[in-house]
């Protein structure tokens, strides 16, 4: 047996190679900053597992490997039902990417970073989300394998940095726990003492809310603290102004990071803790947030999870909106809602107010009806009037909690996740072009035939409106009975109003042209062959009857003499004398006439020759 006394020299020669390669070690950067990652709210109580893959404490002789795997066994009770489950795995590198777990491949959802400044050395740590795998497989032996630095041992081996462990954070609900807030900080940050100058980091913990301080604890996930050394070293708790030194049985106030669990009292934790503070003493009822400091003057430490419960019975007011309804050229908004009260430990109280919010104007205000239990939700409908200075396409903002001023009247475990926003645009009808009247010529008694199917593309702003013509508002309202012949309509009488129907995808517009006819010169066919052979039988004019129904037309000889007078009550002539000259009938030969319009358009008379031929 060894005596004693070389036992002590030996031990006092360790810790001086601890010491000696603690100066020699690189500074290291702030890596990823400690953040809250998750608040779950309920009957619920979190712990950890995880092992180290060290064989020993590091120094400068040893260990000069690093285990592949290891393995931890998970034991909650019979009525432990998992909620979340997270895994972390950390080590020197930039990482081991490709592990697994009880043999199944893991990939890391976030990997962070930090790098030693003197050295440019580079360490890691993993997260993944294993709830599904751990609600699965439950309890029992957890083996991480295939997590291999070796590697890397001699290079990290002259800085005593080679290490590697892995933890597994898990949440639990159990019925017979009080009303709980478990908040969730990760990152990766990191302690760099330069002894004897000491290096500290202060981390902040918000969004806490505490009603009880009965039970409440802190649980922390570090690498790479040292047993042996603890120049300096202390890790405090600050709330309401009060800083209190954490310790435990394991972990004394001088070396919080010394490579234990305080879950299962192991001490030989090489190289990453798993501690577990109880600070009932520590904080005290309505506290909303605190904050953890570290310092050391020699051991190196990055931090990876801080994790808090704390007695917390309040509602948590969550709203989401959908179905928004709108009509054509309204500004009413009609919106489905519903406020949860999921991830709460107390009930959300009725005529808790939602206020909705138009780019930022508030533009209406109701309430909930009824006392919302935990997990439980409340389905609404509200209608909200859009003023005028909000633009067409804009976003409705839902606030639950909110009064209309920002105010809410309801203290929440979450203050943070009461709002909801939904893009909303209101529809117009279309915007068209205005079209002119159309002129046809008179086809007698104001009837008229036209063609205004150009007026289809003519009349839309957006080649993709659909375009449709009617004979009434009353058809064009409705979108029934549509002109199909736009390129040949009849209009038996004029004025004639056509509709026009112009549609967007939501909406439409009326818009109308009138149908219009003008009295045209009439054509006038100036040979006549009276033979009864029912062709030129007669002096026809083309476009005078019905329309001209004023006109005298007279007739003379070459000499003349006055034949014929007629007008729209006598028949077109057919070369017989009225009056006579010595017969009846007028001989073939040219003749004269002079054709009396009487309207305000022709002033003048036509006159002209015609001819006959018998």
């Amino acid at each position: 047996m060894e005596p004693k006394f070389l036992k002590n020299n030996t031990l006092k020669r360790i810790i001086g190679f601890i010491f000696l390669f603690q100066l020699l070690l690189p500074s290291f950067v702030k890596g990823q900053d400690i953040s809250l990652f998750n608040q779950l709210n309920g009957r619920y109580d979190f712990t950890f597992i995880g092992n180290t893959l060290n064989p020993d404490e590091n120094t400068f002789q040893y260990p000069t490997f690093l285990y592949t795997q290891s393995s931890a066994t998970l034991n909650l009770q019979s009525n432990d039902n998992v909620i979340a489950a997270y895994l972390y795995w950390a080590g020197s590198g930039s990482g081991d990417l490709d592990v697994k777990l009880n043999g199944v491949d893991m990939t890391p959802d976030i990997l962070s970073n930090v790098v030693g400044t003197s050295s440019n050395l580079t360490y890691f740590s993993a997260f993944k989300n294993i709830t599904n795998f751990v609600q699965t497989t439950g309890n029992g032996t957890y083996t991480l394998s295939d997590f291999d630095l070796n590697s890397l041992v001699t290079t990290y081996y002259n800085n005593a940095t080679q290490f590697a462990g892995w933890a597994i954070l898990v949440v639990y609900e159990n019925p017979s726990l009080t009303l709980n807030q478990i908040n969730i900080y990760q990152g990766l940050e990191a302690l760099s003492p330069n002894y004897p100058t000491i290096d500290s980091k202060t981390i902040s913990l918000n969004n806490l809310y505490l009603i009880s301080n009965t039970g409440a604890k802190i649980g922390f996930i570090a690498w790479e603290g040292d047993r042996f050394i603890q120049q300096s070293e202390q890790l405090s708790f600050t709330s309401n102004g009060n800083t209190n030194i954490l310790s435990n049985n394991i972990n004394p106030s001088n070396n919080a990071f010394n490579g234990t669990n305080t879950e299962t009292n192991s001490i030989v934790l090489y190289n990453m803790d798993l501690d577990v503070y109880s600070i009932e003493n520590y904080i005290v009822p309505g506290t909303t947030a605190a904050t953890v400091s570290l310092q050391s003057a020699q051991d190196y430490v990055m931090l990876n999870t801080i994790v808090t419960k704390l007695n917390s019975q309040l509602p948590d007011a969550t709203i989401v909106t959908s179905n928004p309804i709108t009509s054509c050229n309204s500004r009413e908004v009609t919106i489905d809602f519903t406020v949860s009260n999921t991830n709460s430990t107390e009930i959300l109280q009725s005529n808790t107010p939602i206020t909705f919010y138009a780019d930022g104007q508030a533009v209406g205000t109701t309430f909930t009806q009824n006392s919302i239990p935990i997990g439980g939700s409340e389905n609404g409908v509200f209608t909200v009037t859009i003023p005028s200075s909000v633009p067409l396409i804009f976003n409705l903002l839902a606030v639950v909690d909110d009064a209309g001023n920002g105010i809410g009247i309801v203290t929440e475990l979450n203050e943070t996740n009461n709002t909801f926003q939904l893009p909303i645009e209101l529809i117009v009808s279309p915007e068209v072009n205005s079209l002119e009247n159309l002129i046809s010529c008179n086809l007698g008694l104001t009837r008229g035939h036209f063609d205004f199917s150009s007026y289809e593309n003519i009349v839309k702003t957006n080649p993709t409106h659909v375009v449709t013509f009617h004979e009434n508002y009353s058809d064009a309202n409705t979108g029934i009975n549509p002109i199909f012949n736009s390129n040949n309509y009849e209009a038996l009488t004029t004025p004639k109003e056509i509709f026009i129907r112009i549609e967007n995808e939501f909406c439409y517009t009326i818009t109308s042209f009138q149908l219009l006819t003008e009295n045209c010169p009439p054509t006038i066919y100036n040979a006549v062959s009276p033979n009864n052979d029912y062709s030129n039988d007669t002096f026809y004019i083309e476009g005078l009857r019905d329309i001209f129904v004023n006109f005298k037309l007279e007739i003379y000889n070459r000499w003349g003499k006055h034949l014929w007078t007629g007008d729209n009550s006598k028949p077109d002539w057919n070369g017989y004398v009225a009056d006579g000259i010595g017969e009846k009938i007028a001989p073939s030969g040219t003749y004269f006439y002079i054709l009396y319009l009487n309207d305000v358009n022709y002033p003048e008379p036509l006159t002209g020759y015609l001819y006959i031929n018998r």
